[in-house]
């Protein structure tokens, strides 16, 4: 329950949403605790009450993103032979640069103590690029046993310069920066050569 007496279902989502908010807006270094509750209208509280601190916090943040767009990916393998390929890579992609991706993508390592936890988890198997990548090899395979993806390129790179792609541009991204939708749009495009389906 918040202070206000109404139930909060998912405070880690209404915390995270309400940070993305923050550094989208203002930018990673406006990211305090009391900016984040400030913005999720709850108690000041909150955020220390469930999190071990900013870093903890911060860390939890990009991990769950990571999560959900490595969700994404996985339920790419499953499409093949439905839909476009085209438009299936696009979907993941957009996952990566959705809500608060950009700003969200580096803030670990706007933290030092976030960026420790982070990459702890990632080395305990937390989702992160790498199982996008996989999920996005595995879904490539699958269409080109269908023949919907060039035989003659390597379903492995294929992912691996997708994903490449992206995180340059989401490690990238500034106020005022290019559009990165036409340029994963273009490398997709490339990716499938003549065969797009």
């Amino acid at each position: 329950m918040s202070p206000r007496g109404v139930a909060t279902p998912d405070v880690n989502e209404l915390l995270f949403a309400a940070a993305e908010r923050v550094v989208v807006r203002d930018g990673p270094g406006a990211l305090t605790s009391r900016a984040v509750t400030t913005e999720a209208g709850c108690s000041k509280g909150l955020l220390h009450t469930h999190f071990a601190g900013m870093d903890a916090f911060v860390a939890a943040l990009c991990l769950d993103r990571f999560a959900r767009s490595a969700a994404r990916a996985r339920a790419l393998p499953p499409l093949a032979g439905t839909g476009t390929v085209a438009g299936h890579l696009a979907t993941v992609t957009d996952a990566l640069f959705g809500s608060g991706g950009p700003a969200v993508s580096g803030l670990a390592l706007t933290r030092p103590g976030a960026a420790q936890r982070f990459r702890a988890a990632m080395e305990a198997g937390a989702p992160g690029f790498t199982a996008i990548q996989e999920a996005i090899t595995a879904y490539l395979r699958a269409e080109q046993s269908l023949g919907r993806f060039p035989a003659a390129t390597d379903p492995d790179t294929a992912a691996l310069c997708l994903v490449g792609t992206a995180h340059h541009l989401l490690m990238t991204d500034w106020p005022g920066a290019p559009d990165p939708e036409p340029a994963l749009a273009r490398l997709i495009g490339l990716l499938l050569g003549d065969t797009a389906a």
